[in-house]
């Protein structure tokens, strides 16, 4: 079981639930593969805030994550153990190979230790889970994962815990996938992909329950707009809790639910066959 609840012994834990964690075989991190792991308190360089609601949380170092997948084309490498990482909600594999060298890698479910994974570089291999090769040797039909939106840059969709997208079609110079949030997008053929669905689904099942555990997240509380000033915040100012019939934003304005994000004039929204959509204000454009 995964996801698992203990007695109501405290507020807290009353409505709290703790992930099990059950892929993980390996404790201790490979410490070659790991940097510090400064924090910011969403600060830049001056000392500004740029990022509000951040600061806190506890320490933290990074894994290096091998997103490219280069340099050991055709190579086999065997899965030594998977990992807890506290910097994605994915775990970790860590991936030892016949030269010694040892890499981490976005864990896919259904990975067990003493497995054998390959990246293929120009050549078709077999689509076995965690194998990774380009678009354009992966059958038709098959759900991927780690994928790249330019050659050569790494992968930059579908990394998160239980994500994936579904390979559906070939045509000429590009691969059309469709993804978890329902958009339809073509992406040039010899991106590299990782065959199988991120593991640890049940990421997004637990509840932390209390705010001490947001808090060692680096999540610091943020006030509610309409109790600010109305110099402060839009849905601020007046007399109660009035907002001024408008919809939930952020202190610059942005929409807070539902507004779109993406920049129109964007050279790769050709690509994009279908939006996503969106329950509050239908497909986005």
């Amino acid at each position: 079981m995964p996801i698992r609840t203990y007695k109501k012994t405290s507020a807290g834990r009353r409505f709290a639930s703790v992930n099990m964690h059950a892929e993980v075989t390996k404790k201790s991190p490979e410490h070659a593969l790991m940097v510090p792991k400064p924090k910011k308190g969403g600060r830049n360089h001056s000392g500004k805030i740029t990022s509000r609601g951040r600061g806190g949380g506890v320490k933290q170092m990074y894994r290096l994550v091998d997103f490219k997948r280069r340099n050991l084309n055709n190579v086999e490498g065997k899965v030594v153990g998977i990992e807890y990482d506290p910097n994605r909600s994915a775990h970790i594999a860590l991936i030892q190979y016949p030269n010694g060298e040892k890499r981490y890698i976005p864990s896919p479910g259904g990975l067990v230790v003493g497995q054998t994974i390959t990246t293929f570089d120009e050549t078709a291999g077999e689509p076995t889970i965690g194998n990774n090769m380009q678009l354009r040797f992966i059958p038709t039909g098959l759900d991927v994962h780690c994928v790249e939106l330019i050659p050569g840059r790494g992968a930059q969709m579908c990394r998160s815990a239980g994500n994936y997208a579904k390979l559906t079609n070939k045509e000429g110079d590009y691969a059309t996938l469709t993804l978890p949030s329902g958009e339809v997008r073509r992406v040039p053929i010899q991106c590299r992909a990782t065959i199988g669905q991120v593991g640890n689904p049940d990421h997004r099942l637990r509840r932390l329950g209390k705010a001490g555990l947001t808090r060692l997240k680096g999540r610091r509380p943020i006030t509610r707009g309409v109790a600010k000033s109305h110099h402060a915040h839009p849905l601020g100012g007046g007399s109660g809790r009035s907002k001024g019939n408008r919809p939930p934003c952020g202190p610059t304005g942005v929409l807070a639910k539902g507004g779109t994000t993406r920049n129109r004039k964007k050279h790769s929204s050709k690509l994009i066959i279908r939006r996503r959509a969106n329950k509050r204000y239908g497909v986005l454009k």
